[in-house]
């Protein structure tokens, strides 16, 4: 797999940033403590435990503008992600829930990390060097985002770090050999960083002491009105990106990338998603809506804009930025009013959307995709940033 190199304040977060690290934080009895910055803050406080009896933290990271972006160490969930809209008001953008055991429940991945491989496995099943491995099937016949035990339902360690303008969080899990059905010991780290330019970086890096396959990313839920009461089919979405990889009816790639020009999957200009999202297309009859990977432009010249949703009624506009080949956009598809939000109500069919960043799916078993074999001696280093602003 190759390497990646680290955006500045991303990986190398200690060294590069001129970051130091927050220490003294296990050591004090208070439920709640604070690392203050020169213009930026992480708070820390309890998140109550998980009914394994595992205490969980929540750390918020804020910027001088006011933005706010909460962590919690059950599955590096974003919970919280408070943006200004044109008047400067700040609205939480994520779905989330109040408390640990409504996430301990089965939720559609609501903020959580994804690991080992996020995404699509067919039939559980792929080979490295001539050995065959089995995973748990979640997802009908296949493998989704992990297993049914993913990285999203684990607890991660924290590391706090500091610098003049950017706040730090550095996650660290390390996946056990055959856990989940992958092979190889695997040290993961994931760092939150969040500056004064209303970004929000998330860096990924594993090694692994035996060869695996590795596709991290990021599974929040975006509405960018702020009111999760409506949906995002008003949003204007842009995507960089000329091809689709083409789904089965188990929602597992064919092999082949097909253009999207002429179809509803063209979002290479600005389009709102409720425009063609009931269109009579095969592949959209199959996600029931958007639920795909696009093959990203630009590849191989690193972090580069892969994507942007806009709000006009707000006018907060979301752009992401990556060094992956692809991007999952999805359009809450399966959200069906029985996750009840933060203050009072249900999240409703296509009330959210996510823009996932990674490697194609089923990767491991298409041999004209991009490589997801990480070996002993390699760095899985990757990144993606989502910045926001108003217009």
């Amino acid at each position: 797999m190759k390497n990646l190199k680290p955006i500045v304040y991303g990986m190398a977060f200690l060294a590069a940033a001129g970051l130091t690290q927050c220490k003294g934080h296990e050591e004090k009895p208070a439920t709640e403590t604070t690392a203050k910055m020169d213009s930026v803050s992480i708070t820390k406080s309890s998140f109550g435990k998980t009914a394994k009896g595992e205490a969980i933290d929540s750390y918020k990271l804020k910027n001088a503008k006011g933005m706010e972006v909460d962590v919690i160490t059950y599955g590096g969930i974003i919970t919280h992600l408070l943006a200004p809209d044109k008047d400067g008001k700040l609205a939480d953008v994520v779905t989330g829930f109040n408390d640990i055991a409504q996430y301990e429940k089965p939720n559609p991945y609501f903020g959580a990390l994804i690991g080992r491989y996020g995404n699509r496995i067919g039939k559980g099943k792929f080979t490295i060097d001539g050995q065959s491995y089995q995973l748990p099937t979640n997802d009908g016949p296949n493998a989704l985002h992990g297993g049914p035990e993913g990285f999203h339902r684990v607890v991660w360690t924290a590391e706090e770090a500091k610098g003049g303008d950017v706040a730090s969080l550095k996650l660290k899990y390390v996946a056990k050999d055959g856990e989940q059905g992958y092979p190889g010991n695997l040290t993961v780290f994931v760092t939150y960083t969040l500056n004064n330019a209303n970004e929000l970086s998330v860096v990924y890096e594993a090694t692994t002491d035996k060869a695996t396959i590795v596709n991290l990313t990021q599974h929040t839920y975006f509405n960018l009105t702020g009111d999760f009461n409506q949906t995002i089919l008003d949003h204007e979405v842009v995507i960089d990106a000329n091809e689709i990889v083409p789904v089965d009816a188990t929602l597992i790639p064919t092999g082949k990338l097909e253009k999207v020009d002429g179809t509803a999957f063209d979002f290479r200009q600005a389009k709102k998603v409720g425009k063609d999202i009931e269109a009579k297309e095969d592949q959209l009859i199959k996600g029931k809506g958007y639920d795909h990977c696009w093959v990203l432009n630009n590849q191989g010249r690193g972090v580069r804009f892969a994507a942007s949703a806009y709000d006009a009624k707000s006018g907060r506009l979301l752009e992401v930025f990556t060094d992956q080949p692809g991007i999952q956009f999805y359009t809450g598809n399966f959200l069906d009013g029985t996750l009840p939000q933060r203050n009072g109500g249900t999240y409703g069919h296509r009330t959210g959307f996510c823009l996932e960043t990674q490697h194609y799916p089923d990767g491991p078993n298409q041999a004209n995709f991009p490589n997801t074999v990480l070996k002993p001696g390699e760095t899985y280093q990757t990144q993606t940033q989502f910045k926001f602003s108003v217009k």
